[in-house]
């Protein structure tokens, strides 16, 4: 990240885009699958696994969730440079285009119910709207480059909470209360919307409810840098 650029408010807005991951990983997880569509480190097992018929895996959802994810980062890294190029917004244009993306998956799904047994045409093609949106999310989120917070995993973070804790004491994590701060909000963040998106499946709500509300938080995330100075994409 840049000199000057306002982290503690960027970490905020990454945090509700950790939310809507863990409520979009519920979704993919519970009622979808089960597949990933942000954390392709488990499509990938899930791939391995299902090659060999582990447990009765399919490798068709994961199958499909890796190439589209691959397609929406080709896209989001292609788009944003461009973007940033012509010193247009290409932050919040990512998140209108990340809105967009899974407010069309919320369309598809519509009235869909979760998995019974394998996944049927449409469960395949909101799974894959999800992941090229997550695709365009990851590279989103790599530009920007908020220390601690990528938004689709917490691995890092909670090794870094950890590690730079004062029960880790290693000096190569820092101890900063900022830094703490991030790397506490990054889990909380993804437990609190896998909660939400978990409880709300459990209690009938309908997926394409689940996944219009991730949209509107990628949406209001987007709206919601616009009034900061042109610092990213300017």
């Amino acid at each position: 990240m840049q000199a000057g650029k306002p982290v503690g408010a960027l970490a905020v807005l990454m945090a509700v885009l950790t939310l809507a991951t863990g409520m979009l990983e519920a979704a993919s997880l519970l009622a979808l699958g089960p597949v990933f569509t942000a954390v392709q480190t488990g499509n990938t097992l899930f791939l391995a696994f299902g090659t060999v018929g582990a447990a009765g895996l399919s490798v068709v959802a994961p199958a499909t969730s890796l190439a589209a994810f691959l397609v929406g980062a080709v896209a989001g890294a292609r788009v944003e440079w461009r973007l940033q190029e012509q010193r247009f917004r290409w932050f919040v244009f990512a998140l209108l285009m990340e809105a967009g993306m899974v407010a069309v998956a919320a369309v598809i799904s519509w009235g869909l119910e979760p998995v019974r047994s394998a996944p049927s045409g449409r469960h395949l093609a909101t799974v894959a709207v999800l992941s090229a949106a997550m695709g365009l999310r990851n590279v989103t989120a790599m530009r920007v480059s908020v220390p601690d917070m990528p938004t689709t995993v917490v691995t890092r973070a909670i090794t870094a909470f950890v590690g730079g804790s004062l029960l880790g004491h290693d000096p190569a994590f820092g101890h900063t209360r900022g830094a703490t701060a991030r790397r506490a909000g990054s889990v909380v963040a993804m437990f609190v919307g896998g909660l939400i998106g978990a409880a709300c499946l459990h209690h009938g709500v309908p997926v394409h409810i689940l996944l219009l509300t991730a949209a509107g938080l990628a949406l209001l995330t987007g709206l919601a840098y616009l009034p900061f100075p042109r610092q990213i994409g300017s």
